[in-house]
């Protein structure tokens, strides 16, 4: 009775041998599979450009240029993301010369603070997707 015994003993001891190290790679992967989703989200869900309405505010086409990209207004214009404001420069006669357009912080990148920390929000920081800037740029024109 007592062979029976140890024969089964050493197949428990194996199977829960088996089971140890399949729950070890399973953290593993676990934690594995965080680590990534935990990479800057605005990094991952923004280009590195952001397309911006560009309008007068009267209506009618404007010529002009932000850093150096020349643009016909009322249309779409990519402006690369950046910490740094953006100043429209505009060569129609009877509008504003320049019209500066603020950065924000992207909503995308507080996702990071709570999800990942310190290593998603730097990486957000790095590639500096995680600024925005107005949807809307309305350049000021008279009549």
């Amino acid at each position: 009775m007592r062979l029976q015994s140890a024969a089964y003993d050493r197949r428990f001891c194996s199977v829960i041998f088996i089971i140890r190290n399949q729950m070890k790679k399973l953290a593993f992967y676990a934690a594995m599979g965080s680590v990534v989703l935990m990479t800057g989200c605005a990094s991952i869900l923004n280009d590195q450009t952001q397309p911006v309405n560009v309008s007068a505010s009267n209506g009618k086409a404007v010529q002009g240029s932000i850093d150096g990209v020349p643009f016909t207004a009322p249309g779409v214009v990519p402006l690369q993301r950046a910490k740094a404001s953006k100043i429209v420069t505009t060569t129609t006669a009877g509008c504003a010369k320049e019209t500066a357009v603020e950065s924000t912080v992207d909503p995308k990148f507080f996702i990071n603070i709570l999800t990942g920390g310190a290593f998603g929000s730097t990486t957000d920081y790095s590639t500096e997707k995680m600024w925005k800037y107005a949807d809307n740029v309305v350049i000021a024109c008279g009549q």
